[in-house]
C-alpha cells in the first residue's frame, strides 16, 4: 500500500505522457527480475517489449509499484497473464522465443 502510495505522489506531478513513460519504465524493472527468474535463457529485451506492448494500464501501474519492494506473487500472476494473452503470443512468436511460449503458465 505504501508503495502504491509513493508511485502515486510522484506520477501526480507529472504530465500523462511523462506519467505513462514513468510507470512503463518501473513496470520493466519489476518484468525484467520475473523474465530472467522464470525463463531462464530466453532473450529479456524482446520478451520485455512484449509484455509491456500487451499490458493494460492497470497492470503497468501495479507492476510499477513492485519496483520498489521487488516482484510479488501477484506480479508475477500479471506477467503470466499478459504472456498467455493472443496479442502477446503473437508478439513473442514473431520473435521467436518457443520457449517462453512453452512455459508461459509456470
Amino acid at each position: 500500500m505504501r508503495k502504491t502510495l509513493i508511485l502515486t505522489l510522484l506520477l501526480a506531478a507529472c504530465s500523462t505522457q511523462s506519467q505513462d513513460a514513468i510507470a512503463r519504465g518501473a513496470a520493466r524493472s519489476t518484468v525484467t527480475k520475473i523474465v530472467v527468474d522464470r525463463f531462464p535463457g530466453a532473450p529479456v529485451e524482446p520478451v520485455l517489449d512484449c509484455v509491456i506492448d500487451n499490458a493494460s494500464a492497470t497492470q503497468i501501474y501495479a507492476l510499477a509499484a513492485d519496483t520498489i519492494g521487488g516482484p510479488t506473487e501477484s506480479s508475477i500472476q500479471i506477467v503470466a497473464d499478459v504472456v498467455q494473452k493472443p496479442e502477446t503470443i503473437t508478439c513473442l512468436s514473431t520473435t521467436g522465443l518457443a520457449a517462453v511460449l512453452s512455459g508461459a503458465g509456470a
